[in-house]
C-alpha cells in the first residue's frame, strides 16, 4: 500500500511504532546513570526554575511520595538542592545544581551525537524528507488544533 493510501489508523500505528523506537533508542544513549524519571524531573526543574515538590509532582504527573523519593535520589547525587521557599516557609523549592546542569548537557550531547551519526547514514533526499517532515511532526504536538 502506498504511503498516501494508508488509513489514518495505519498511519497512527506506524508513527507510534517508529517514534516509540526512536525515543527508546535516545533514552538508551543517555550516558548517565539516571532513570528516565530522574532525567525528566531534572529537565523539568532546569526548564521551569525552582519548583515546590507539589508543583513538580503535577508537572511530572507522578504521586508526591514517589516524587519525594526521586528528588531525594537526585539530591544525594548533588544534581539538585532544596532551599526554603521565601513565600511559604513551610515549603521548600528544589533547584538544579551546576552538576545537574552538566549531567543534562552530557545526556543531550550524547543523544545529539547518536542522531548525528544516524543522520550521516541517510541520503540527501532522506535528510530533505526529514527536514520537510519536522513542521508536520511539531504540529502533532500542538494542543490548540
Amino acid at each position: 500500500m502506498a504511503q498516501a493510501e494508508r488509513s489514518t489508523g495505519d498511519l497512527a500505528a506506524a508513527l507510534r511504532l517508529v517514534v516509540g523506537r526512536l525515543a527508546r533508542r535516545l533514552r538508551q544513549q543517555s550516558g548517565a546513570d539516571l532513570t528516565a524519571s530522574q532525567l525528566s524531573a531534572l529537565a523539568s526543574i532546569e526548564h521551569l526554575g525552582p519548583l515546590t515538590l507539589g508543583s513538580l509532582a503535577r508537572v511530572e504527573q507522578i504521586a508526591p511520595p514517589t516524587l519525594t523519593n526521586l528528588v531525594g535520589r537526585l539530591e544525594e547525587r548533588g544534581l539538585v538542592r532544596r532551599r526554603p521557599d521565601r513565600a511559604d516557609r513551610r515549603s521548600a523549592l528544589v533547584e538544579v545544581t551546576a552538576a545537574g546542569r552538566r549531567a543534562l548537557a552530557d545526556v543531550r550531547s550524547a543523544r545529539v551525537a547518536f542522531l548525528m551519526e544516524r543522520l550521516d547514514r541517510l541520503t540527501e533526499q532522506e535528510r530533505a524528507d526529514l527536514v520537510a517532515a519536522l513542521p508536520v511532526l511539531a504540529r502533532l504536538l500542538d494542543d490548540d488544533r
